[in-house]
Order: C-alpha cells, then structure tokens, then sequence
C-alpha cells in the first residue's frame, strides 16, 4: 500500500493546526470553569444565591437550584451565580466550605440562603431557598441594578 503524498497543502493544513492548538489551549485555560474562581473574586462583577446547608441530601439546595434553572434568562440578565455548600463541599466557588460559612456567619446544622450584592454585602437570608420574585424584587432594588446597571 502507497502512503498518501505529502503535499504542501497537507503541510499548510498541519501548520495552521499547529498554529492554532495553542490558542485554543489558551482560550481554553481563560476559560476555565468559573466554579474555580473565589467568592472575592466575583465582586463587582456578579451577585451570589449562596445556599448552605450541613446535609449534601438537603432538598433546600436542590429546589434553589431549579428555581435558579428554571429562572436562567433572569438571573443571566442580572449576572446571578449559585454558590452551593453542601456539607463539606463547595459547587460554583473554590472557597473551602468552613471558611464561606464563617465569612457569611451561617447557622450551624440547617440550610439557609444569601443574595450577596455585586459590592459583597447580604441583601437577602432566609431559612428557604429564595423564590425567582423574592431575588428579582430585591436584585432591581438595588443602586447598581436601578441605576443602569446589571
């Protein structure tokens, strides 16, 4: 059997992936999953439901996140992340678990959540997961969102 030949057009093909694979390595690593930023890192850019509770089973984190799923279009349009912490683990930050527990000063042995504001300040706790009116009423109340804002 005959190899292929080895034309310059195979030579300029193979360049422009080589040329290419490094940019997409890079976008890739820009890209990486925003869950690995930290909490203070998202300041000023996005404003957190922080979902919290000692029982990674707790049914309270997973109706936050369909109620979140379920409002997507008007959480994006207000730039609304999910933190979710679930007994030891931590979903859409790389905070460890203890250390957003205490910054947050959230109650030990039951769920509770937060709406913390673009600038890091609680706006919103409650021992229920927040509702897509309760967030959306409170998130257009706010300076940044009523002044133009995101």
């Amino acid at each position: 059997m005959l190899a292929p030949l080895d034309t310059a057009r195979d030579r300029r093909s193979r360049l422009r992936i080589l040329i290419a694979l490094p940019a997409l390595a890079a976008t890739t690593a820009l890209a990486a999953p925003a869950s690995m930023q930290a909490m203070r890192s998202l300041r000023g850019h996005e404003r957190i439901v922080l979902a919290s509770s000692p029982d990674p089973a707790d049914p309270n984190i997973a109706a936050q996140r369909r109620i979140l799923s379920d409002w997507s279009q008007g959480a994006a349009d207000r730039d609304v992340r999910l933190v979710a912490v679930a007994g030891p683990r931590v979903e859409g930050a790389s905070d460890p678990a203890a250390s957003l527990r205490k910054r947050y000063g959230l109650t030990q042995g039951k769920f509770e959540a937060l709406l913390i504001g673009k600038d890091g300040h609680v706006a919103l706790r409650s021992a229920q997961p927040l509702d897509a009116e309760t967030l959306q009423r409170a998130i257009d109340a706010m300076p940044m969102r009523r002044n133009g804002g995101r």
